[in-house]
């Protein structure tokens, strides 16, 4: 079944920052009691919006696949979609943000030992879908993030964004996010054509 998004699957940059900084004061001002923990949380979403891993990804991650080389900083994806395995880039504030945050494990006694999973649940394992679903709800809710809006959108939001950071660059974009087919790339330069905005604004009044 073809992908099929529109304007309303993307966050706008300021819903981005509103959130991002709702989670990071949440993390800087809290502390983990067992059932909540703002510090991880923060970690997580900051994967989602700066990465645009799959939810499946995201809790499959282990302590071996976070790369923090300041020239090939990546996160590696071992059993993507369709069984594939990519790196996937990651900029400067996300790096320093998981160099903090393994530190921050070791500090806690969480393992630090490969094979680990780099998000821990209070149980001591991986991380469910479910609970990282609820993790961004949660924090959505209360950083003011309309309903609509679920952890995938963290995957369109961050394709969108870096479709226009890279000057349009479908190739890239359909890399990072892992797609097989340019085909299914395709869907956001479709959505996020500028032309269509250039002509709307053309019209005449």
């Amino acid at each position: 079944m073809p992908l099929e998004i529109t304007y309303e699957d993307f966050m706008s940059p300021e819903q981005v920052r509103a959130l991002k900084d709702y989670c990071r004061q949440r993390a800087e001002s809290s502390s983990t009691d067992g059932r909540e923990n703002p510090v991880r949380d923060w970690a997580i979403l900051h994967v989602a919006l700066d990465s645009g891993l799959r939810v499946s990804e995201i809790c499959a991650l282990e302590l071996r696949d976070v790369l923090l080389d300041p020239l090939h900083a990546a996160l590696i994806v071992r059993d993507g979609k369709g069984g594939k395995k990519r790196g996937v880039k990651m900029g400067t504030a996300l790096r320093d943000h998981l160099a903090q945050f393994m530190a921050w494990k070791a500090g806690v006694g969480e393992p630090t030992l490969n094979p680990s999973p780099l998000f821990v649940s209070a149980r001591g394992g991986a991380l469910t879908r479910t609970a990282v679903y609820r993790i961004f709800r949660g924090c959505a809710d209360d950083a003011g993030i309309p309903d609509r809006f679920s952890i995938h959108s963290c995957r369109h939001t961050y394709a969108s964004m870096l479709y226009r950071a890279s000057s349009f660059n479908l190739r890239l974009v359909q890399k990072q996010l892992g797609h097989r087919s340019i085909q299914t790339t395709q869907i956001y330069a479709d959505v996020l054509n500028e032309d269509a905005l250039v002509a709307v604004e053309n019209l005449p009044q």
